[in-house]
């Protein structure tokens, strides 16, 4: 296992210095000679010992064994003592030197060398998620051609400076994070979202680090340095997630700091009582102390969690879903509820021009005319879809006279000396304009938002907004409630446009005009109280109160929000609802995969232990099979996890 380890497990689970990190072959490096070396004065020793009788010489070689693989476990054991925690090293020394005095030199060779075995391929399999990340990282161009003083130049891309141009041929990786300012292109994203479809980059377009221009030329507009892409901060922030600890953990580190010295207690015990109690033989009952120690080693039962947490957090950030810590995705699978943003999460965000209703003898051209005509003195967001919708069909906007603006109602104002007016029912409230009011409703029943436009005498029109439901939500939702999670909606839009999104998507329940104290009050007393862990999903920046408020914040389509990536516990880096059925589905395969792990580590710790004390289980076999072998499957079953691919939700 990784060595220098602090509980008695150590760094099996952290991703440090991943820039740094080289993955070798498994057999090339030192710790491949020594094991090589330590097996050949290993088998010379057995030689001298039971084919030459050779007890002395042997002992010299079983000795040289015990100093080439062991020594940093040695080492580490000592260290330990003085630092006031018992590790894993240190009961493997303590085995080792007392098989030597009880004269099985050859069992305290096996011990140490099969442990040093054991870490050297538990670190090379735990080095898994460690890899991967290190070649996400390789996958952003360590070069980009930039253009100055009017020619084009080679460059390492830490040498790129904020603002300058960066040209991007066809097959070319995008070296750094920037804005297109000339050509068009598609565009890989996979390295930051997961998802293999080419994405259409043109003249506005935010590109990033690492994804690759597949069929055009690019003029690219930098906008952050090398070590600020949404890459580097991917990569930066799993790490950190990494050294985080679930409560899983936290309980496991706290049972080691007893569990270990008890282990060493019973093994005294094991040693002294039935030697100077009941007169047995000294020799015995110190050979079975010693194999006790080693085959109740922890650190199957140490790593069981925190290898199962890299594997997942790791397939996630490749799958794109940022998860930043294990304690999040932890609390991910035991949710009750998930309550969602609608605008921007359930929706698009975005809003558009749906009907045109001319309730008098004007055209449906004139009616956007007129209105847009209005609309363009406004900032509204409703006001600019109105705007763009008469620019998209090429309509003449009027001078606007007189205009004014009542906050919360609409806009006012006189075009061709005649007055007119748009808004919402509260605008035209004692004017004595009547609208049908059939028609408006049935649009409101439809989740539209309904703008009425009057003259100074009666209505002309109605336009209604909607914002488009995001593709795959009603599946999603359906989705999460076969998984026995109620889906709530919260939204500050009005009753009948919350009714008619919420039916339409199958959402249990709905609660609508908010504001966002609601939204918190609602997170985090309403639903929390009804169903225990709530989970929370928005745009990472509107809804912060209720997102810090939940169990577990989850922004969705912050691929480039530095404000979204910092304040979410869990990001998805793209406007893709189904890969929040995959994390939970994958919090849900890593709580059952650490319950294995956990179990299989007690029962065969706890079985080994047991024939251990009548001396049933020799020392080599308690370290190949109770230590070693158990370390690897539950590496093994974790490593699983880092298969787990989203599934299309239907």
């Amino acid at each position: 296992m990784p060595k220098n380890d602090e509980a008695f497990c150590t760094s099996c689970v952290a991703i440090e210095d991943v820039e740094d990190f080289e993955e070798k072959p498994l057999w090339k490096g030192r710790d491949a000679a020594i094991i090589g070396v330590s097996a050949l004065l290993f088998l010379t020793g057995l030689t001298l010992e039971f084919a030459l009788l050779e007890k002395f010489l042997a002992a010299v070689f079983y000795l040289a064994v015990v100093l080439l693989s062991g020594h940093e476990i040695i080492k580490n054991g000592v260290k330990s003592i003085f630092k006031g925690h018992y590790t894993i090293d240190l009961l493997i020394t303590i085995a080792s030197v007392g098989a030597f005095l009880i004269g099985h030199g050859e069992e305290g060779a096996a011990v140490m060398f099969l442990f040093f075995i054991a870490e050297f391929l538990e670190e090379h399999a735990s080095d898994r998620a460690k890899r991967s990340l290190h070649s996400l990282l390789k996958m952003a161009p360590q070069t980009a051609t930039v253009r100055r003083g009017g020619k084009e130049l080679t460059v390492h891309s830490h040498e790129v400076d904020v603002d300058e141009t960066v040209i991007v041929r066809p097959g070319e990786k995008i070296p750094i994070d920037g804005v297109v300012v000339k050509g068009s292109s598609s565009v890989n994203q996979a390295p930051i979202t997961g998802e293999s479809v080419p994405v259409s980059k043109e003249v506005g377009s935010t590109v990033f680090a690492a994804t690759l221009n597949t069929d055009g030329y690019l003029e690219i507009k930098v906008t952050k340095g090398s070590e600020d892409t949404v890459l580097s901060r991917i990569i930066k922030l799993v790490s950190e997630a990494q050294k985080q600890k679930s409560e899983s953990e936290k309980f496991i580190d706290k049972f080691a700091r007893v569990y270990t010295p008890a282990v060493i207690l019973l093994a005294i015990g094991v040693a002294v009582v039935p030697t100077f109690i009941f007169g047995m033989p000294l020799e015995t009952w110190v050979y079975r102390a010693l194999v006790l120690l080693v085959v109740s080693c922890p650190c199957a039962l140490a790593i069981s969690t925190p290898v199962s947490m890299v594997s997942a957090i790791t397939s996630g950030a490749r799958n794109g879903v940022l998860v930043k810590g294990s304690s999040y995705l932890e609390s991910l699978g035991q949710i009750k509820a998930i309550a969602f943003d609608k605008t921007g999460t359930l929706t698009e965000g975005r809003l558009e021009v749906s009907d045109v209703i001319v309730t008098n003898n004007l055209s449906p051209e004139e009616i956007l005319s007129i209105a847009a005509s209005l609309e363009s003195h406004s900032e509204h967001p409703i006001a600019k879809t109105i705007v763009e919708k008469a620019r998209k069909e090429g309509l003449e906007l009027g001078r606007v006279a007189n205009f004014k603006s009542v906050a919360g109602k609409g806009v006012i104002g006189r075009i061709d000396k005649e007055r007119y007016s748009i808004g919402s029912r509260k605008l035209f409230n004692g004017q004595g304009v009547r609208f049908p009011e059939d028609t408006a409703a049935r649009l409101e029943d439809e989740g539209k938002t309904v703008v009425l436009v009057a003259n100074e005498k009666e209505s002309i029109g109605i336009i209604a907004v909607s914002d488009k439901v995001r593709e795959g939500a009603a599946e999603v939702v359906t989705s999460l409630k076969e998984r026995g999670i109620r889906v709530e909606m919260l939204t500050g839009d009005n009753e009948r446009v919350a009714k008619a999104i919420a039916t339409r998507l199958g959402i249990d329940e709905y609660h609508a005009e908010l504001m966002p104290e609601d939204k918190l009050r609602i997170v985090g007393e309403e639903l929390t109280g009804k169903y225990g862990g709530v989970a929370m999903v928005g745009d990472g920046v509107n809804d912060a109160p209720a997102l810090a408020r939940a169990d577990v914040g989850i922004a969705m389509g912050v691929m480039g929000s530095d404000v979204a990536l910092e304040n979410a516990d869990i990001a998805l880096m793209e406007d893709d609802l189904s890969r929040l059925v995959y994390l939970i589905d994958l919090s849900k395969k890593t709580s059952g995969v650490v319950k294995q792990n956990i179990v299989a580590a007690i029962l065969v710790k706890g079985g080994f232990a047991l024939f251990a004390i009548p001396g049933f289980v020799p020392l080599w076999l308690a370290v190949a099979v109770g230590d070693m072998g158990l370390s690897l499957a539950v590496i093994l079953n974790a490593m699983r996890l880092s298969n787990i691919k989203p599934e299309v939700v239907k």
